[in-house]
């Protein structure tokens, strides 16, 4: 077993980039770079088995690899699963599909601020070769091992979450994320798993907690003193004890916890917290917490 996990953490690992046009892919670019990826723009799909064949001739020289691929080279893009495909069935590379996402609005709105115009609707509206673009991306999307949705993000945050994503890349252990979110403002869409913590008491009725988030200690501890949120995470800890080593076992390398209540601010953080505890003492596990919405109502 030892010398299984060896060979993982030194095989050379491919990631490749992907997405809506201007969901972030060169932040995405600039973030691996900072990681130590080597980083090529625009490949041609049909390119991607040659670039594989130098990454293993370079034993070792070459071990992080990044590749972007966008629509800007869609008459090459329907080559992209068979490249995939050749990699997995002739060389002992990790790949690893990016593929970074955000809602039509928010697409819309930077495109306005950029002032540059969509690949796909060069004379048109930005909108409409955005849904022309979702509905060619869907089939590699549902693909990809990795979705972020960017529609929220600042620049920082993600560029930290693909750092917490990849950095790990070189051990043998299984990156966990576990993020608060309110239902009032859309299930986070990468999630892997999703809990609905709504049925348990609410410190938004008891005025003095409203205006503070589950971090603080005085709703954390108002949160947890209830039967039924002990009762819930004793039965939530013991599914996702059996359910991580299985993802693990099947390859994931991350996995995405969302926890939500109806605003993000009190319950599903003061549990995303708990969780975040008790995960990270597993020596298998990095295990990071994050909180969506617990700033929004805060004035």
């Amino acid at each position: 077993m030892l010398e299984e996990n060896n060979t993982a953490s030194a095989m050379a690992t491919l990631i490749i980039i992907t997405g809506m046009s201007g969901a972030g892919k060169s932040l995405a670019v600039r973030s691996l770079e900072d990681l130590g990826f080597f980083c090529v723009d625009n490949l041609p799909p049909v390119l991607i088995p040659k670039f594989a064949e130098l990454i293993e001739q370079s034993k070792g020289k070459i071990a992080k690899v990044a590749l972007v691929i966008d629509l800007r080279g869609r008459e090459f893009f329907t080559a992209l699963s068979e490249s995939l495909n050749y990699i997995k069935d002739h060389f002992t590379i990790h790949c690893e599909i990016l593929f970074l996402e955000a809602t039509d609005s928010v697409l819309v709105q930077r495109y306005k601020e950029t002032r540059r115009r969509h690949p796909l609707a060069p004379e048109g509206m930005p909108l409409d070769g955005i849904r022309l673009e979702r509905k060619m991306l869907e089939e590699l999307k549902s693909s990809a091992t990795v979705v972020l949705d960017t529609s929220n993000m600042k620049p920082g945050q993600l560029k930290d979450k693909i750092i917490s994503r990849f950095s790990h890349l070189e051990s043998n252990t299984l990156s966990v994320n576990v993020t608060s979110f309110g239902f009032k403002y859309g299930i986070p869409i990468d999630a892997d798993l999703i809990f609905d913590v709504r049925f348990l008491p609410n410190p938004h009725y008891v005025d003095s907690l409203r205006p503070h988030t589950g971090q603080d200690s005085d709703v954390y501890d108002y949160v947890m003193k209830w039967p039924e949120t002990q009762a819930f995470l004793t039965k939530l800890l013991d599914m996702l004890h059996f359910l991580i080593p299985q993802y693990r076992k099947e390859g994931k390398s991350q996995v995405i916890i969302g926890i939500g209540c109806t605003g993000g601010k009190h319950r599903s953080v003061a549990i995303a917290e708990y969780l975040g505890k008790m995960l990270g003492a597993s020596e298998t596990e990095t295990v990071s917490v994050s909180h969506r919405d617990s700033e929004r109502d805060r004035h």
